[in-house]
């Protein structure tokens, strides 16, 4: 298509340009954050790689909030090491993910068993430079049935 008035072309082409915008910092980061923490629950939950995880996801200092997890980079990798050896066969599947700021959103189906329901779980990890620095999550067992039929996933 061709147009001929030389005003609408501008137009035309200074819309175009619009539409394929870079993307702002902002975005960059959340995508970056979203894609690391992606990788690290892989790592951590389905490779069972806590020495990776260690060196390329858990920050020092880290925080943690849920009650039945250590504090700290330390109590983290311990509480996994105990977890891996109890459930060698552990496998968490991501279901959805999201990132706002620095923080990103994993809504995951747990199974420490590769036989069992599992759990739903959603954590909540804030990031700084690529890695996990504090972490909120919350977890619920996969019903037998469910009063509507729908899944949790």
């Amino acid at each position: 298509m061709r147009i001929k008035n030389p005003l609408l072309s501008m137009l035309a082409l200074a819309t175009l340009g619009a539409c394929t915008t870079v993307p702002s910092a902002q975005e960059q980061l959340e995508a970056a954050n979203l894609e690391k923490a992606i990788w690290c629950m892989n790592v951590i939950e389905v490779e069972l790689d806590l020495e990776t995880a260690g060196r390329e996801c858990i920050a020092d200092g880290y925080i943690q909030h849920s009650q039945h997890v250590p504090d700290g980079k330390d109590g983290f990798l311990t509480y996994f090491a105990g977890r891996i050896e109890k459930f060698p066969e552990m496998h968490a599947d991501i279901k959805r993910a999201a990132a706002d700021g620095d923080l990103v959103w994993l809504h995951v189906h747990f199974k420490a068993e590769p036989s069992s329901r599992g759990n739903a779980l959603i954590h909540i990890f804030r990031m700084k430079d690529g890695m996990f620095v504090e972490h909120w999550g919350v977890s619920q067992p996969v019903p037998e049935t469910s009063q509507h039929g729908n899944s949790m996933f």
